[in-house]
């Protein structure tokens, strides 16, 4: 005789991380298919050291991106739901593809434009893009990752998340992206437009916002069922922030060498969005009565 209910099954369609799994799914996109070639004509414009500003950007990213393709992995390990699961390795493949879009630029943009300028070729990888702030955020995360393999706690993961997804991907990458979508779109006249940097970074936010959509939902369970306090967020996020703004205000703008009087956003502008995103998202997590945006909010560009 059936019965009413429904037979238990391998995934739960209507779980949080099942929907954002399947909305990057539906949301593919190769970063080689992205065209390069009007920003052949962009980077042209650029003077020298405006082209030094989004080499140093680009390098930065690129690097952020590759670091934290790497890092993921002890999460990976340590979740036990499927769903969760199913999740994370789309994150892990996204990030992959998003340290594939700036070596590709590199290669594509950045060495063809240095040639034509006979500058030597230079390597994305190298020491001088970096500052003591940056090295320091992606050691930290890391260190913050690999604890999860030594000691899964609640708090070890809340920390996890924290330095993962609420800073380095919610507060650094985030704020970056949007910084030089608005300086190389087509609202800012002293520079040059890159559609295909901002093609990439469009597509490079809209999985971002799923990924800290992630992180959110999963610190918002920490401290609703495992009794994790809200301060551990609070202060952990806190003290990776100056290392934040001090790595934009270094190299994150990609202005034309200009700092707050040159265009693109100025850091004052790009703090104040990091700032108001920081405070919305930690009042989602830690108040009660506060959803955290469906999958389809958060990956929109103002989200």
């Amino acid at each position: 005789m059936a019965t009413s209910s429904q037979p238990q099954m391998q995934l739960d369609d209507e779980r949080r991380s099942h929907r954002y799994y399947r909305n990057a799914v539906e949301r593919h996109w190769d970063p080689h298919d992205i065209d390069l070639e009007a920003d052949l004509e962009g980077v042209a414009e650029l003077s020298e050291p405006g082209f030094e500003a989004l080499k140093e950007s680009l390098a930065k990213f690129g690097a952020g991106e590759e670091a934290v393709t790497e890092d993921l992995a002890p999460l990976a390990v340590v979740l036990e739901d499927i769903d969760d699961q199913l999740f994370i390795t789309t994150q892990l493949y996204e990030e992959s593809k998003h340290a594939d879009f700036f070596d590709r630029y590199w290669r594509e943009v950045v060495h063809t434009e240095e040639q034509r300028r006979g500058q030597e070729l230079s390597s994305p990888t190298a020491d001088h893009w970096f500052d003591d702030a940056y090295d320091e955020l992606f050691e930290r995360n890391e260190e913050a990752m690999t604890r999860l393999l030594e000691e899964d706690t609640p708090e070890t993961r809340a920390k996890a998340h924290c330095h993962y997804h609420m800073t380095i991907e919610g507060i650094l990458a985030q704020t970056g992206y949007y910084g030089l979508t608005l300086a190389y779109g087509e609202d800012e006249d002293a520079l040059p437009d890159l559609p295909g940097l901002v093609d990439g970074l469009t597509q490079i936010r809209g999985d971002e916002g799923r990924h800290v959509g992630f992180g959110m939902a999963q610190l918002k369970a920490l401290v609703a069922e495992e009794d994790v306090d809200p301060s551990l967020i609070r202060e952990t996020v806190g003290d990776l922030v100056p290392l934040v703004q001090s790595s934009l205000v270094d190299g994150g703008d990609g202005g034309d060498g200009g700092g707050a009087d040159g265009p693109g956003p100025s850091p004052s502008e790009l703090a104040t969005y990091a700032t108001q995103k920081h405070e919305q998202r930690m009042q989602q997590i830690t108040s009660a009565s506060a959803d955290i945006p469906d999958v389809e909010e958060l990956t929109q560009l103002d989200a």
